[in-house]
């Protein structure tokens, strides 16, 4: 069928995929410029597995009538920073701690600048008032620094305290 490409996983599966649904993707449009639209090529996304590179599939499938963003545009960063995660999205995120970074490091990987900055805002929202001892819990994180250590952060750091 015309209009398609194979794409292949870090774990060498393959998913074939519209060429209209992946051009989200600057990676993959600058691929297919660089080595042409050859259906019976394969093209090997090595840094991303079969189920991110699904979900990410998914994703580009929901936004592939989105017109594609200027990262580098002023109004599309100032934009970013009032914008909220559409419904879709927040829903479509709503993954294990592992999937959503994993998520985040595909998309970074495979440009996909507007799911990247989706998935760190959730990320942010996830983090968003919490302490630094509550943030430790949620992302499972090991506070590896001793009492003194921390005596000593704390009191360096004393002036963002707003005390």
């Amino acid at each position: 069928m015309p209009g398609l490409v194979t794409l292949v996983s870090q774990d060498n599966q393959k998913i074939e995929v519209e060429l209209n649904v992946i051009r989200q993707s600057k990676v993959i449009s600058g691929m297919l410029q660089d080595l042409g639209e050859d259906e019976d090529t394969e093209y090997p996304i090595p840094n991303v597995s079969h189920a991110i590179l699904k979900k990410i599939i998914e994703w580009c499938e929901e936004h592939k009538d989105d017109a594609p963003i200027d990262d580098e545009d002023p109004n599309y960063q100032e934009k970013k920073r009032t914008q909220e995660v559409p419904r879709w999205d927040a829903e479509f995120l709503k993954v294990d701690q592992g999937t959503l970074f994993e998520i985040i490091l595909a998309a970074n990987y495979l440009d996909i600048g507007r799911l990247l900055d989706f998935a760190c805002m959730t990320v942010a929202d996830q983090i968003r008032g919490k302490t630094p001892e509550e943030i430790r819990k949620h992302f499972n994180i090991k506070n590896d620094f001793t009492e003194e250590e921390m005596e000593q952060i704390k009191k360096e750091n004393e002036w963002c305290e707003g005390n």
